[in-house]
């Protein structure tokens, strides 16, 4: 099967916990789960590599499948995978591992567990994975044809981290960075962005909430804005809003109208509980919902 994209990165089991104390407890997760569906409701051809233990949610994968999202690259646990205590904390969000279970990097895909036939997808993204895992990916795929490759950060970018991350992101065509990732620059660290610019690395979404985001490119900054018909639960927002708009990329729209279908998309995600708003969207829903917001 011919992929438009092929999402490598985790599928975890998370407890998450609301800043007002609620909690939503062994809820199916990791960023591949939020970013297939996103992709898959704008019609592209989507694999997905990870590898899942066994207590991952069956409804979850099934609903994945029932979506058109390709499997086939995900590798089963005979154990159990990365549970996560999910603590949101105001505008940012902490990720505590349970000492249980394997290391992130073991519950990571590795090059190997790409289907040969997905490596002329037209575009790869790399989820929030160590640094290690995330590299090692980023050089096989550039080896691969017709590799577009963005990458999700997880470790955060600091003073200190700066010269080590650098290298990778120079590895990539496009950088979807959060908020809570970045630790550089001031104010809205509109002056930190350029200076992540390096190598191939000609693209930065830089995500900031419900404060939307600032997007960079050669032709400088835009500004983008969140829009949502209600916001029941952040959680894999930013992870859609990226499907979103390597789904205006894979049509060769403009940054801007790419960026109004990561809107879109994010805003599905965000109206309801954990994946749910985008299992229950729609392609026609989404094509109707962009049309009333942007035309």
């Amino acid at each position: 099967m011919s992929l438009d994209i092929a999402v490598l990165g985790n599928l975890l089991v998370d407890d998450v916990v609301f800043p007002d104390g609620r909690t939503r407890l062994a809820q199916p997760g990791g960023a591949c789960l939020y970013l297939a569906l996103g992709a898959a409701l704008w019609g592209l051809r989507v694999g997905v590599v990870s590898v899942a233990g066994y207590e991952y949610p069956a409804p979850a994968l099934d609903g994945l499948a029932a979506r058109g999202v390709n499997l086939a690259g995900v590798r089963h646990l005979d154990g159990p995978g990365v549970r996560t205590w999910l603590l949101y904390e105001g505008a940012r969000r902490h990720i505590v591992h349970r000492l249980e279970g394997p290391t992130h990097a073991e519950v990571s895909p590795r090059p190997e567990d790409v289907p040969e036939s997905w490596r002329s997808a037209r575009a790869f993204h790399l989820a929030p994975m160590p640094l290690e895992t995330q590299a090692s990916l980023a050089r096989a795929i550039a080896t691969w044809p017709n590799a577009h490759l963005s990458l999700d950060p997880y470790t955060l970018v600091t003073p200190e981290t700066a010269s080590v991350v650098g290298p990778v992101f120079a590895g990539v065509d496009a950088l979807f960075l959060s908020e809570d990732e970045l630790e550089l620059g001031h104010g809205d660290r509109r002056d930190a962005l350029p200076g992540l610019m390096c190598g191939r690395l000609t693209r930065i979404a830089f995500k900031r909430g419900d404060r939307g985001g600032i997007f960079l490119d050669a032709g400088g900054f835009v500004d983008w804005r969140p829009r949502a018909s209600a916001v029941v639960d952040p959680t894999g927002a930013g992870d859609a809003f990226a499907a979103g708009v390597w789904a205006g990329w894979l049509r060769g729209e403009a940054n801007e109208r790419a960026l109004a279908r990561g809107v879109v998309t994010a805003s599905f995600a965000i109206e309801a509980w954990g994946a749910d708003g985008l299992l229950a969207a729609t392609p026609d829903a989404a094509e109707k919902r962009f049309r009333e917001w942007f035309t």
